[in-house]
């Protein structure tokens, strides 16, 4: 394993086995609109680019989250929060008054979402974003 500083997080990470993983999966499952247009987005690389960036380091294609959920909808567009497992363990958390979860964190969720077989020890790099509605049919 490898030392990195992950959105201010001193983490261990097991590259060759998180791309490993993500060679074989298939991605989020989740047929809801909500998701596809999330999908969607992420495949064109229409994420945040600070996330696009992250992920390309760490060799995972954006549209493999481990987990994508649509929190709400208003006028400055879908909130999403949007999951991706990584082999490895968290070192160091940041202290901080407040943090910002659009740059990112990383904590440990037990619910294994999209990944039920992800090798262990691992721990989940979790964003925050608001996106655009890019899908020909209306939200639902």
């Amino acid at each position: 394993m490898q030392k990195h500083n992950l959105c201010n997080y001193q983490v261990e990470i097991d590259k060759n086995a998180t791309t490993k993983w993500y060679e074989e999966y298939d991605g989020w499952g989740c047929e809801c609109g909500h998701c596809h247009n999330f999908l969607r987005l992420a495949k064109m690389k229409k994420l945040p680019l600070h996330i696009i960036q992250i992920l390309d380091e760490l060799d995972i294609s954006p549209e493999k989250a481990t987990y994508v959920c649509e929190l709400y909808t208003d006028d400055m567009g879908i909130h999403y929060q949007f999951s991706y497992r990584i082999a490895g363990t968290i070192i160091d958390t940041p202290i901080t008054n407040g943090e910002n979860w659009n740059e990112g964190r990383c904590c440990h969720e037990p619910y294994p979402y999209g990944a039920p077989d992800f090798p262990k020890p691992h721990f989940d790099l979790e964003f925050y974003a608001t996106l655009p509605w890019i899908l020909e049919e209306t939200q639902n």
